[in-house]
């Protein structure tokens, strides 16, 4: 699975790269979104490598995300009524192994596709360059230390 996290805002950028933006969910800087590894996914992301940065996302990452920044529709918290309703999760670690595993896609629960990060801790090294001078375009297994550090 991919996580996808955008970095800059929307002063300057083309209609058609926006308008992709929109498509993979990431309206604002510091949303991230997560979506499956198929070629027409690969394709957009390619196309917004300038403004966004992206990897592969390891389980522990997507249970941390799940557990702090996690919503429903209404905005509300997971909780264990919510997960329960959802298909009968026991708790976040369940419901994201689900996730991660492809049981389950984000598009077929309740939950809010885009999660809310805030900036990471120390701030990003340059938002105009690639990894790993930068923090734009493909960092592999490395975007989880980055979603550990803004979550």
């Amino acid at each position: 699975m991919f996580a996808v996290i955008r970095l800059t805002g929307n002063v300057g950028v083309n209609k058609k790269i926006k308008d992709t933006l929109k498509m993979l969910g990431l309206k604002a800087a510091n949303n991230c979104t997560v979506l499956p590894e198929t070629p027409s996914y690969k394709g957009m992301i390619d196309k917004v490598k300038d403004y966004v940065t992206y990897g592969t996302i390891s389980l522990e990452a997507l249970t941390a995300m799940l557990e702090k920044r996690g919503r429903i529709e209404g905005d509300k918290k997971l909780t264990g009524e919510v997960l329960k309703s959802m298909g009968g999760y026991k708790d976040v670690k369940e419901l994201a192994n689900a996730i991660f595993e492809g049981k389950l896609k984000m598009n077929d629960t309740k939950l809010k596709r885009t999660f809310r990060l805030r900036p990471p801790k120390h701030g990003f090294k340059s938002t105009r360059k690639q990894y790993p001078k930068g923090d734009l375009g493909n960092r592999k297994e490395a975007i989880s230390e980055l979603i550990e550090k803004m979550v």
